[in-house]
């Protein structure tokens, strides 16, 4: 889609509502207010709409109802019908939020007014320790309201340069005496052809007198998922012939993604409130997300090929690129390597928990004294990766001059293991654990000094670790050391007996591209590495990638809220300071304290501290009864990702690239300004118009820099150039890595604007479209994370007594997602049409059919420019089926 068809789309919707407007003006005029009992989409619009109206700050508002209204079975998945935020499906469900062009990790979240701990499931992820929020740890039943706090407020807890994000669980004495709902579903997902079940409920009661309450609310999801895809690992200049110099593809490889994903959890929420002066909520929150997955990828191994004296013929180069030809490995593709299969299989687990005190005491009239503590906790561990490569000599032509590569090899036969050699074997596991302790105290007290309503103070503590820890066998011990039935094993030992899925890749392949191959069967892959000897399967500490860093946090804030005939708002400053500990281990150098199979390390700790002050100031104007003009201003940090502050490298010795980090890198910092005018007609509609500005004076960027450090290899597969460390360990060789390091650059800025309508139109029909406009520029001309240009949202739905139906659909334009492998790695725009539908067969039971992705739009991923394919993914569509029902 181009920006242009998206202004069009926005103002057809503007056309639709202006010109609706009178109509349903008279509609509304006729029936007397008394009389009107709006429910389901229409009373969940109304909620949001009047929380937004008579908010201080620049804010949206998403209700329980319209949660549940949405095909969305994830928080993240129901934030993307907001103006500004946008998510990414790289496995077919939205794991994170990125905010009026931010990255993911600039995007604070707050569980019930408090950060949440987090972890994630894919081993990457683990190893990049990233601060965003995964939103797959919160299933949507378990919420009542979000909050998206786009200005700064100095009462909100600091973090999110992007913005904030609260998500509020349900209380039990909002709502009726006695409440029982349930969802029953099933689940189809197309590509993996599977049907898995979908379970939710909750109970709420509370007494009589409404002074005690109690909530109960669980969720139990499945789903058995596919993706196929193609990945280029990126590129590398070669000598082609003549002098001539052009960069070729390093691997060409077709991925085979499966996952079988179980979720399953609960809150509760515990509510006294004895009189007026007093309320008492203890709330406590446990998820579980099961994530063992499987991917296979037969890979066309160009870079090995040439490096090692191979050759290429045939090239055709455009603009620097060779876009196609035949690589062969050397002596015709008969010796050295041309070609590698990997098998992975990971058991992955993350869990999330945590348990919230929260006391709301008035003392008296005009005081109001508010204390919170609590802890949560978060586990992202892959306990457990078998990681199986095999390789071999080989030729083969390539062409990605297309959309999609195209692999054809000449030698070995991809459908057979027969001449495929065991390269690589490893046992590895990956934890990562995140827990924060922390205590509030707030005391607000109501005053009558003219336009000054109320002082508010605070104060702050929270103690915060995270701690990574990486195990892995020593692969050049395992690795011919494998023993299939007393001899040697082989990579037929391995297969599957047959090759990849007769449908592999169906919805985007080209004539030629790699679509068949041979398989590993991954019971065969756990039993022979489950019987080998103890000795080549110890586990050992990879250096580089163990660390834990610890902040401790003191601050505290004073706020004055503001008033008078029209307007109000809040001003005031909050203040903190942030004790860090970096714990890691520098990998090499000339004289290592300690010794590994995966090379010598020295222990490290830096200790830092560092305060902001961070004034904020929001104003909101009734200009008329029926138009709100806001104003806001503040300072905003996000500290650095915790990967970025550990001392240690993370290494990947196939591509001879990493990523490391820096203890003193400085947080993110920014100020901001926004402008906002809202006009709203009825109770049901918002026509509204946001600028905003973020002068962020301290971007964080990635550098590349090449390191000599060590990799392990069996002797004869080493990559060229590295060279033997010499020592006791002929294992062990010392590499030229390219490798990734954080630093803090010269700063940019992120502008844009945000434009929204909500509003039903006629006889059941209504709209709901947003459109956001960013644009983000670092000072020194870098990309920046996760901004694209252009983002829509358009909802049209349908509702009566019988029927509640919604059609979505979401676009988002191209983004910079980061530096990867030493590269950058961009995704093309992506768009998605989702559906919901329920239907109320008897008072209290609804049947309801959800669909996600329904046009089945595929992930497109390229490095730098369009013509640099990196991937494409297709995680096809998802089907909803059953039944709730509510008491």
């Amino acid at each position: 889609m181009t920006a242009h068809r998206i202004f069009a789309s926005s103002a057809s919707a503007l056309a639709l509502l202006v010109c609706s407007q009178a109509a349903y003006a008279q509609d509304s005029a006729a029936a007397p207010a008394d009389e009107i009992v709006v429910t389901g989409i229409r009373g969940s619009q109304i909620a949001s709409i009047e929380a937004k109206r008579e908010g201080d700050v620049i804010a949206d508002v998403l209700s329980a109802e319209d949660i549940g209204k949405f095909p969305d079975k994830n928080v993240a998945e129901a934030l993307q019908r907001i103006p500004g935020i946008v998510v990414n499906r790289e496995f077919g469900e939205g794991e994170r939020v990125s905010l009026r062009g931010t990255s993911p990790n600039l995007t604070k979240t707050l569980l019930n007014g408090h950060s949440v701990a987090t972890a994630d499931w894919f081993v990457l992820d683990q190893v990049a320790s990233t601060r965003s929020f995964n939103y797959l740890q919160l299933p949507s039943e378990i919420v009542g309201q979000l909050e998206v706090y786009k200005t700064p407020q100095a009462d909100v807890e600091e973090g999110g340069v992007g913005g904030t994000i609260n998500v509020h669980t349900r209380n039990p004495l909002d709502m009726e005496p006695f409440t029982v709902s349930a969802s029953v579903q099933g689940v189809y997902s197309d590509l993996s052809d599977k049907l898995d079940p979908q379970i939710s409920g909750l109970v709420s009661w509370k007494n009589d007198s409404d002074t005690f309450g109690v909530l109960i609310g669980g969720v139990y999801q499945k789903r058995r998922m596919r993706r196929d895809g193609i990945e280029v690992f990126g590129y590398r200049d070669f000598d082609i012939g003549g002098g001539q110099i052009a960069a070729v593809p390093t691997l060409i490889g077709s991925a085979l993604f499966t996952q079988e994903r179980e979720r399953y959890g609960g809150n509760i929420g515990l509510q006294f409130r004895p009189s007026d002066d007093i309320e008492i909520n203890v709330t406590g929150l446990y998820t579980r997300f099961n994530a063992d997955n499987y991917n296979q990828n037969y890979i066309a191994w160009g870079e090995q090929a040439l490096a090692g004296g191979g050759t290429i013929t045939n090239a055709v180069v455009k603009d620097g690129l060779v876009t196609g030809g035949t690589i062969s490995s050397p002596n015709g593709g008969t010796t050295g390597r041309g070609v590698v299969f990997d098998a992975i299989d990971r058991k992955a687990v993350t869990k999330t928990r945590s348990i919230d005190f929260d006391l709301t005491y008035q003392p008296a009239d005009l005081w109001n004294i508010h204390f919170k503590a609590g802890w949560t906790k978060a586990d992202g561990d892959t306990s457990n990766e078998n990681f199986f490569e095999t390789a071999a000599p080989g030729a083969f032509s390539y062409d990605i001059s297309g959309k999609v590569p195209q692999v054809s090899f000449i030698t070995p036969d991809a459908t057979s293991p027969a001449d495929m050699l065991i390269d690589f074997a490893r046992i590895q596991s990956v934890t990562n654990d995140d827990e924060e302790k922390y205590a509030y105290f707030d005391v607000e007290r109501e005053l009558d000094m003219g336009p000054v309503k109320a002082i508010k103070i605070g104060f702050k503590y929270t103690d915060h670790d995270r701690a990574a820890n990486r195990l892995a066998t020593n692969g050049g011990v395992l690795t011919p050391g494998l023993v299939c039935g007393g001899a040697p094993c082989t990579a037929a030992d391995f297969w599957s007996g047959g090759t990849t899925p007769g449908d592999f890749m169906d919805n985007f392949a080209l004539p030629g591209t790699l679509t068949d191959y041979w398989t590993v069967s991954r019971s065969k892959l756990r039993d022979i590495y489950g019987a080998q000897a103890a000795a080549i399967t110890e586990q050992f500490v990879v250096p580089g990638n163990v660390y834990s860093i610890n902040e401790k946090a003191y601050g505290g804030y004073a706020m004055a809220k503001v008033g008078g005939e029209g307007w109000r708002g809040n001003f005031g400053v909050r203040v903190v300071t942030t004790d860090q500990k970096s714990e890691g281990n520098v990998i090499g150098g000339p004289t290592p304290e300690f010794q590994s199979p995966f090379g010598g390390y020295t222990p490290i700790s830096v200790k830092r501290s560092y305060t902001d002050i961070l004034p904020s100031a929001n104003l909101a104007v009734d200009v008329t009864d029926k138009v709100v003009v806001r104003f806001g201003a503040g300072r905003t940090i996000t500290r650095p990702d915790f990967s970025s502050l550990s001392p240690g490298v993370d290494l990947n010795g196939t591509l001879l690239t990493g990523s490391g980090g820096d203890p003193n890198l400085k947080p993110y910092r920014a100020n901001q300004y926004d402008l906002s005018v809202e006009w709203y007609p009825d109770s049901e509609t918002i026509v509204a118009a946001a600028l905003f500005y973020k002068d962020i004076q301290s971007y964080i960027v990635n550098t590349t820099t090449t390191e000599i450090l060590p990799g392990v290899f069996v002797p004869g597969t080493e990559p060229a150039g590295c060279v033997a460390a010499g020592g006791s360990n002929p294992n062990l060789f010392n590499c030229a890595y390219q490798i990734n390091r954080p630093s803090n650059g010269p700063g940019g800025r992120n502008q844009g604007f945000e434009l929204q309508v909500s509003r039903p139109i006629w006889n059941g029909f209504g709209v709901i479209a947003n459109y956001t406009y960013s644009d983000a520029k670092a000072n020194n001309g870098d990309p920046i994370p996760g901004n694209s240009k252009h983002t829509a949202n358009l909802t049209g739905y349908y509702e009566n007594d019988l029927v509640s139906a919604r059609l979505s659909y979401t676009y988002r334009s191209k983004f910079f997602i980061n530096i990867d492998r030493a590269a950058p790695l961009n995704q093309a725009a992506l768009e998605s049409l989702d559906a919901s539908v329920s239907v109320n067969v008897f008072e209290n039971v609804a049947l309801t059919f959800d669909a996600v992705n329904l046009t089945n739009e595929k992930i497109r991923q390229y490095s730098g420019t369009p013509d640099r394919f990196r991937s494409i993914f297709d995680n096809g569509r998802q089907f909803y089926f059953g039944a709730r029902f509510t008491y």
